[in-house]
């Protein structure tokens, strides 16, 4: 029995709005997994001055509540500032999709997720965030939460794949329960890298697999 979607959302997932990705982006965020159902990037290119966003994309995989999400997300931030865009919230996006069936919440709460991850994404690689916590093992193992396993569709952390963290003086250092030529190794890598490398006191970001 198909789920009954509103003209809108059916509007927003046949001709998404600022769908793909922007090259060179000022800030980027990806959350959710392929493997685990659901998936949305986020680019962001930001006027330097006034903070506001000038330019946003999104790619995204999964239903039909997920692509109308992530279309109508970058449709309600594309020319507020940065501070407004943080205001943005699923119940908003939902509403001006004329609603969403129950058991596609989650679509709208991983798409505003994504534009705030996005946004803490420039934030902190601009040096935005007043609040200025020292990076722990725990402020780390947190961040590593949000990389996905892709064999499973679960966090790296959940799936016991994170072996060992360290922090010293500025170096973090993870190690990853998986062999160096591991077919995914160099996407966690990557991920890994994208996540940690914008805390502020962070100046190098070591990854090491067990061979």
């Amino acid at each position: 029995m198909p789920l009954p979607y509103s003209d809108i959302v059916m509007e927003h997932f046949r001709n998404p709005r600022n769908v793909g990705r922007i090259d060179d982006p000022d800030a980027k965020s990806v959350e959710g997994s392929p493997a685990c159902g659901d998936m949305v990037a986020v680019y962001l290119k930001v006027d330097p001055e006034t903070h506001r966003i000038e330019d946003i994309k999104f790619e995204s995989y999964g239903c039909a509540s997920n692509i109308a999400t992530g279309s109508i997300i970058t449709e309600l931030a594309k020319g507020r500032t940065l501070e407004e865009a943080k205001q943005i919230s699923w119940q908003e996006a939902t509403k001006e999709l004329g609603g969403l069936p129950p058991i596609k919440t989650h679509c709208s709460v991983l798409a505003v997720d994504g534009l705030r991850a996005a946004i803490q994404n420039y934030e902190e690689r601009h040096g935005l965030v007043t609040e200025r916590e020292p990076t722990t093992v725990q402020v780390v193992e947190k961040r590593l939460k949000r990389v996905m396993n892709p064999v499973v569709g679960l966090d790296i952390v959940r799936t016991h794949l994170v072996h060992e963290i360290t922090v010293t003086a500025g170096v973090v250092r993870v190690v990853v329960d998986l062999p160096s030529d591991h077919q995914f190794a160099s996407n966690i890598r990557e991920e890994i890298v994208e996540k940690i490398e914008p805390l502020w006191d962070v100046e190098q970001v070591e990854i090491e697999f067990t061979d």
